[in-house]
């Protein structure tokens, strides 16, 4: 396997649900950022950026030299146009890098209102083939991201056979539908996948009725939790890498707008130094990398159908989260020094590590706990202010987490 020096090294395009997790983005290793306004993204229940956020978002992204991309990746109906064309109008003095669309309404107004602004082509759209892929690019759009459905070799047929960039996800959910169009949500609770509103009907527990017996449900078990059908794996391909970067793929994705913190710096930091080392040395895949992703919350991880029949696998018979790690605190700074913003239990005695930047980690012991005036504290809570005894490394925005009994 070889990968083209001559080739820039891929993006790396981390999620942002709120103003603090893209800090965080920022501040762990992304190239760029995605995220949603108040309208016409696929996330209704995110922490959606008003249009004084957006402003903000901007002045942080382009100090730090990182892109920001704006969803506008839903269905619209017929009379959502006129908002759309305004709010367009509202846009167009930020200056975002790009917009990430799936209707094809929504990029010929693009087209019409804001013709400088580059144009992504979102996984909605389903894009399975080159030559749909050369659709778009004729139709104005400067990147596409790929089919989740793909294998790796339908992703090398789309480098010779299209000029537009290419994207695909490395890392996250996925869905139960092809390329998550699915009607599922909107037939039991009339809220629609595809105008960002998806109830994730899939993630339920199901049983059997039989009809002439309707009072009896008849479990689908696998465990005495019960089965859920059509849950799927998340996606993690941290160790496939090297052949989408062989490949031709300019930016990796990580889906998670509605993720934790803890989740936004761990995927940064982590596929930051995948992509860099990489990009030096296409072999030297580190099994560390593997292991931090393990410690975020996730489900089951699949390659999904990347590999094809390899080990191919989207479902799992039990789906629920795998959670070895607690999120505990970050670190905040104000003009009196460091102190600890508490998000989760942990006690005076207890084994935690800070994890920074540039997988920057130490464990160390939360010896003593005490409130921000000195006085001594039993344990640290949620959503409380706290000293303790960091590393000397320790900066305004690290992360410290506390390995979960077993």
């Amino acid at each position: 396997m070889t990968i083209d020096s001559s080739t820039p090294r891929p993006e790396l395009l981390l999620p942002a649900g709120d103003m603090e997790k893209l800090k965080t983005a920022v501040r762990f290793g992304a190239d760029a950022i995605y995220l949603g306004s108040e309208a016409f993204g696929l996330r209704a229940h995110a922490g959606n950026f008003s249009l004084d956020d957006l402003r903000q978002a901007r002045a942080i992204t382009a100090a730090a030299h990182v892109a920001l991309y704006l969803t506008l990746n839903a269905s619209l109906r017929p009379s959502e146009f006129t908002a759309l064309e305004a709010l367009l109008e509202e846009l167009k003095p930020l200056d975002l890098d790009a917009y990430i669309v799936a209707d094809p309404g929504v990029l010929t107004t693009i087209r019409r209102v804001d013709p400088r602004r580059a144009i992504h082509i979102s996984t909605q759209v389903n894009s399975c083939n080159p030559r749909a892929a050369e659709f778009w690019r004729q139709s104005g759009a400067s990147r596409i991201n790929l089919a989740r459905e793909l294998t790796l070799e339908d992703i090398r047929a789309f480098a010779g056979q299209t000029a537009i960039a290419l994207e695909c996800f490395v890392h996250g959910a996925m869905c139960v539908a092809h390329s998550g169009r699915c009607l599922l949500s909107t037939a039991l609770l009339e809220r629609s996948a595809n105008r960002g509103d998806c109830a994730q009907p899939c993630r339920w527990n199901y049983a059997l009725v039989e009809e002439t017996r309707p009072d009896e449900r008849f479990a689908i078990e696998e465990d005495g939790r019960g089965t859920y059908i059509m849950n799927s794996r998340d996606l993690c391909l941290i160790d496939q890498l090297p052949q989408l970067m062989a490949a031709g793929i300019s930016s990796f994705k990580v889906e998670g707008r509605m993720k934790s913190l803890y989740y936004v710096a761990t995927t940064a930091r982590i596929y930051r130094a995948a992509i860099d080392r990489l990009s030096a040395d296409p072999t030297a895949v580190d099994p560390l990398w593997r292991s931090e992703l393990e410690k975020v919350s996730h489900r089951p991880y699949t390659t999904g159908l990347l590999l094809g029949d390899q080990g191919a696998a989207i479902h799992a018979a039990d789906t629920h989260y795998i959670r070895t790690h607690d999120f505990v605190g970050f670190v905040r700074r104000d003009e009196k020094g460091l102190w600890v913003a508490g998000r989760n239990r942990f006690f005076a005695g207890d084994t935690l590590e800070l994890i920074g930047p540039q997988m920057r980690q130490q464990a160390f012991v939360a010896e003593r706990i005490t409130d921000r005036d000195g006085q001594p504290l039993a344990a640290g809570q949620p959503n409380s202010e706290l000293l303790l005894d960091l590393p000397q490394w320790a900066e305004e925005g690290d992360l410290i987490r506390r390995e979960r009994p077993r």
